[in-house]
């Protein structure tokens, strides 16, 4: 008789286990999302979904460097037709010619020297929203065998903006980074009128003080990250963002 109770309290602990756990939406649902491939300079296509519609983004990227940067460094940022070999038997899209986006930069002098490479509409810099809640950075970049260091810059829900080391670049051709998000950066916020994402502001190459700086060259291709894309839903999710008819609706997530 014993025996009995005990598989019947079993089973009714297996049923509330298996409600809680099969009744929730899958938070764990994973998505690759390509921020950008450099196939396609300004036409990028970039969609997010912003108070309530889907939002397109396209932009160019710019460059900026520190005061001891050589007079016409670093050179505006251009598509070269190449491909990293991994990417290349994977490559599905034969219309366009597979390009990656390089630059040149030299410097008049040793020191704590760096440079930003980051998205731009005209002269106005873009900062990318990036979909749910983001687990990992993942792009390829061809180093030139300098000790120079790279960096990625994102922007909280709270507007602090990040640095978060992606390495060194003290390697020759093609590598595939991967950086990984800290758990304490806050994505989004938690006040309905706060930003509703995390963005990506650029890159920053920095110079070891004691590394040569006259001839140094950098390319990228197939940037993307991986997240959760159902972390930020719950039920009743597109009441959040619904029209009333009171007043226009700003906030510090609208620039771009």
């Amino acid at each position: 008789m014993k025996r009995g109770l005990f598989v019947l309290a079993g089973l009714a602990l297996l049923f509330v286990i298996g409600g809680t756990a099969f009744g929730q939406p899958n938070t764990k649902s994973m998505s690759t999302v390509t921020i950008d491939d450099f196939d396609a300079i300004g036409e990028q296509k970039y969609r997010v979904w912003e108070k309530g519609k889907i939002v397109e983004y396209n932009w160019e990227w710019k460059t900026q460097a520190s005061r001891f940067v050589t007079e016409g460094y670093p050179t505006e940022p251009k598509v070269f037709e190449a491909i990293p070999n991994s990417l290349r038997v994977i490559r599905t899209n034969e219309d366009t010619p597979a390009t990656v986006l390089g630059v040149k930069v030299k410097f008049d002098r040793k020191g704590d020297n760096w440079f930003e490479l980051y998205p731009s509409d005209g002269d106005k810099p873009v900062e990318i929203p990036l979909e749910g809640t983001v687990s990992q950075f993942d792009f390829w970049v061809w180093g030139a065998n300098y000790l120079y260091f790279l960096d990625l810059l994102v922007r909280d829900a709270e507007g602090a903006v990040h640095i978060l080391p992606a390495g060194n670049l003290a390697f020759n051709g093609w590598k595939n980074i991967i950086v990984k998000i800290p758990s304490y950066l806050r994505q989004r916020s938690r006040l309905r009128s706060g930003p509703a994402k995390m963005t990506f502001v650029g890159f920053r190459i920095r110079t070891d003080p004691a590394e040569f700086v006259d001839d140094f060259l950098i390319y990228f291709d197939d940037f993307k990250y991986m997240t959760y894309t159902l972390s930020n839903v719950f039920d009743g999710y597109e009441l959040k963002d619904q029209d009333f008819g009171d007043e226009e609706e700003t906030s510090s997530g609208d620039e771009k």
